[in-house]
């Protein structure tokens, strides 16, 4: 098993994954900078566990559409990310509030 040291939001981690899969994994931490850095950019800093949180979010939905056979549509603007990410925000705090109430 390999050992890859990746760097996500500053912070470095060491992960395993099986040999000859360490370019790969570089670059699933490479997409997951990107959206820290995109949700950083629109003043979206509120903490890593949010920050992290809220880059799975925007993943899964990019995942999502995939899989609805989408088109793949050009990369959003910031005024389009920014109400995305605002959407994929305030849907995640929807789902939060009603686990924390059951």
């Amino acid at each position: 098993m390999a050992q890859v040291t990746i760097r996500i939001n500053g912070y470095t981690y060491t992960v395993g994954c099986e040999d000859g899969q360490e370019e790969h994994l570089g670059r699933m931490a490479e997409e997951i900078e990107q959206r820290i850095t995109s949700i950083k950019a629109i003043g979206g800093q509120s903490g890593e566990a949010r920050l992290l949180m809220l880059a799975a979010l925007l993943l899964a939905d990019e995942l999502h559409d995939q899989r609805q056979n989408k088109p793949a549509a050009a990369p959003p603007q910031t005024g389009e990310r920014k109400a995305r990410l605002r959407r994929v925000a305030a849907r995640a705090e929807e789902i939060a509030a009603d686990l924390l109430d059951a």
